[in-house]
C-alpha cells in the first residue's frame, strides 16, 4: 500500500537545493509526486507529495533532510497527505496568462475572480516584482484550465479587465 506525505521546506536559496533534497529523498526509496519549487525573495520554497515506502517513518525522512548541510536553519514540515494525487480535467494546464503593469491594491483579486465567472480554474499562479529602469514592475502569472467552450470569451474578459487596471495582458494555449 502507498502512503502519501507532504513535505514543505523553506529556507535560504542557493545553487544546488533542488538537486540536494531529492537525492535524499531518492536514496530513502521515496517517489516524488507533484513538486513545487519558488525563489521567494533571498528565501525558496520547495514543497511535494512524497510517495513513501510504508515501512518507512516519517522521522526518518525528517532526519535525512534536517541532515542536508544547507537546511540546517530551515523550516520543515512533513504531513500525511489526505487527497488524491491525480489531477482530474480541471488540473490540466490548458492556458497561460501574463499581466505585467504598475501594483495597485487587489489586481490579484479582481483578475482571479473574473476566471469564476467562466468556470475556469487556476492550477499554478506566480507574482513578482521587478524593477525596471527603476521603476517597479509587477508581474502576475496565471496557468489555468479554461473550458474550451469558454475560452475565447474568457480570454477577451481577462485582457479587457486587465486594460481597465492599466496592465498588458499576454496568452497563449499550453495544450
Amino acid at each position: 500500500m502507498k502512503k502519501y506525505s507532504l513535505l514543505t521546506i523553506i529556507c535560504s536559496d542557493r545553487t544546488g537545493l533542488i538537486s540536494d533534497i531529492t537525492a535524499d529523498l531518492f536514496d530513502l526509496g521515496i517517489n516524488l509526486g507533484d513538486t513545487n519549487f519558488a525563489v521567494l525573495g533571498e528565501g525558496a520554497e520547495f514543497s511535494a507529495v512524497l510517495e513513501t515506502p510504508e515501512n518507512l517513518p516519517a522521522a526518518e525522512i525528517l532526519q535525512q533532510i534536517k541532515n542536508i548541510e544547507c537546511l540546517q536553519q530551515a523550516e520543515i514540515q512533513l504531513k500525511p497527505f489526505a487527497f488524491g494525487t491525480l489531477r482530474g480535467e480541471t488540473g490540466t494546464v490548458t492556458h497561460h496568462v501574463s499581466f505585467e503593469g504598475n501594483d495597485q491594491p487587489g489586481l490579484v483579486a479582481r483578475l482571479t475572480e473574473l476566471l469564476i465567472d467562466y468556470g475556469a480554474n487556476i492550477v499554478r499562479m506566480d507574482t513578482r516584482v521587478l524593477n525596471k529602469a527603476d521603476k517597479p514592475l509587477y508581474i502576475i502569472e496565471l496557468w489555468v484550465w479554461i473550458p474550451s467552450s469558454r475560452d475565447d470569451a474568457c480570454l477577451a474578459a481577462l485582457n479587457n479587465t486587465a486594460a481597465t487596471l492599466g496592465m498588458s495582458c499576454t496568452a497563449h494555449r499550453v495544450v
